[in-house]
């Protein structure tokens, strides 16, 4: 099992997983991405993707060791992932030598109403136009600067009282003017006013800190293991 060249993060304080949210945040994201509803196994579910860097997703909400090490000893397709609420270091230690762990991802959860951090946040810079795309289960906010290019942009997936985040970027040339927490803004007010009541996204280590910031928090690590063709691994890609 190869690890990506990353610094292990230290191990978060987080209780018991919810397997209610990580259910709503894999349903979320299939609806986000448009790939078909995820398949639910015995230990977690299945996602088709289908995209030729991901061709399937399993996402385990309960790390087992024997049966992380038995699925991933079963699959051979390359592009395959395996995503499993945990610790880097502890899934790492029960992957077979196939598979790549790469950096860590959080999931968080946040209830969306009465959320004080976030009050005040989100307020559009000057010079900045906002957009918002209403797509039936999945709402679109993008930010445009004065020339018509997106500056950044996000969207949210509707699925039952949950609401589930996606794609949350700001472009470089744009950072550190707050975009990022008006996106959040609005996609929260968006779900809000659906009857939408608790928030749940999975991020990088770079948007950990503004979703603190705006009143989010960790539910639990998430590790993510792929299996690289073997002539891009030796190239090191």
């Amino acid at each position: 099992m190869k690890v990506s060249t990353m610094e292990m993060p230290k191990p978060l304080a987080v209780h018991r997983v919810d397997p209610l949210i990580v259910e709503a945040w894999v349903t979320g994201w299939t609806l986000s991405r448009r790939t078909p509803a995820p398949t639910v196994l015995p230990i977690g579910f299945r996602v088709d993707v289908g995209l030729p860097q991901e061709k399937t997703r399993y996402v385990l909400p309960e790390f087992r060791p024997e049966v992380v090490t038995d699925l991933a000893s079963r699959i051979h397709t390359p592009w395959t992932f395996i995503k499993v609420c945990a610790e880097p270091r502890t899934v790492a230690e029960v992957l077979p030598q196939a598979w790549t762990v790469q950096a860590p991802l959080f999931m968080m959860a946040t209830a969306l109403a009465g959320n004080e951090a976030s009050q005040g946040e989100g307020i559009l810079p000057k010079g900045y136009v906002v957009r918002v795309f209403d797509e039936g289960p999945i709402i679109r906010v993008q930010v445009e600067d004065a020339a018509g290019e997106i500056a950044a942009s996000g969207q949210c997936a509707l699925n039952g009282e949950s609401c589930i985040f996606d794609q949350i970027v700001t472009h470089e040339l744009h950072r550190r003017r707050g975009l990022g927490s008006v996106i959040m803004t609005l996609l929260s007010d968006e779900a809000v006013a659906r009857g939408k009541r608790q928030g749940v996204l999975v991020a990088t280590a770079d948007g950990l800190a503004l979703y603190r910031a705006i009143g989010w928090t960790v539910h639990s690590p998430v590790t993510s293991a792929v299996i690289i063709p073997a002539d891009e691994r030796a190239a090191g890609k």
